[in-house]
């Protein structure tokens, strides 16, 4: 079903390009070649994974321990499993325009917050809500904390009074959507000033980068020899290729 909204998703009902059906093998390449144990991931990507670790458990029965099963990490908290666009879509999408990003500056935040969806059945301030489904929710659930509220919202203690006014009426969006706007500027504040402090320093990230790409260049090669060798189809370096033992 995934990847059947995939295909609605990206318009590739006539014609399906071959990259959407080897991404899953591309994938699993990049985890195995590094001998992953594991790999942080939202909910959306289990199945993903799992399709690699079925990979590796084929690739073993048939060739032998060779590559690593990874296991997932999911997130501690559930509500970041997997969160919705900000127009109340079930997921965040770079090309549906839905999206939070990490480098936006206050004032898109805040006005990305300010236009979230919300309850559509909360119309006026005094009306019961909805918090079971509602983005601007979902987001506290995934960020907020009690030192938020100290700081920005001291008539309630935590999340769950904030819920039960919001469901009982009396308490507006834009309330909520001015406290989400104050704890999504102080959450991304240090790795919006981090991403700045980086940028000035572009030689440094190329060093960075160059020296992590040739340690994985390594490691990967050495994980292609550990293959090769396990298939038998490494005829350059083994040199007892063509022994007794191995013409059997």
């Amino acid at each position: 079903m995934k990847r059947e909204s995939e295909i609605k998703q990206r318009n590739f009902e006539a014609s399906i390009p071959v990259g959407f059906f080897c991404y899953p093998i591309s994938q699993a390449a990049d985890i195995t070649a590094f001998h992953a144990t594991a790999v942080p991931a939202g909910e959306d990507q289990m199945p993903m994974l799992e399709q690699a670790r079925e990979i590796v458990r084929k690739f073993n029965d048939t060739y032998g321990e060779t590559l690593t099963e990874p296991d997932i990490i999911l997130p501690e908290n559930q509500a970041c499993f997997r969160l919705p666009g900000t127009d109340g879509k079930a997921k965040m999408s770079k090309s549906l325009g839905n999206c939070i990003y990490l480098s936006d500056e206050p004032d898109v935040i805040k006005s990305k917050i300010m236009s979230m969806y919300t309850d559509p059945t909360h119309i006026r301030k005094e009306d019961q809500g909805h918090t079971k489904g509602n983005p601007v929710f979902t987001y506290l659930e995934a960020f907020c904390n009690p030192e938020h509220f100290k700081e920005f919202m001291p008539d309630y203690k935590n999340l769950d009074e904030l819920k039960a006014h919001y469901e009982r009426g009396g308490l507006g969006d834009v309330t909520v959507k001015k406290f989400l706007n104050n704890v999504m500027q102080k959450e991304l504040e240090i790795i919006r000033e981090r991403r700045k402090m980086w940028e000035q320093r572009l030689p440094d990230v190329y060093d960075i980068l160059y020296q992590g790409s040739m340690k994985a260049k390594t490691v990967a090669a050495n994980t292609l020899e550990e293959v090769k060798h396990s298939m038998k189809i490494d005829y350059f370096e083994n040199k007892n290729l063509l022994s007794k033992e191995n013409e059997r």
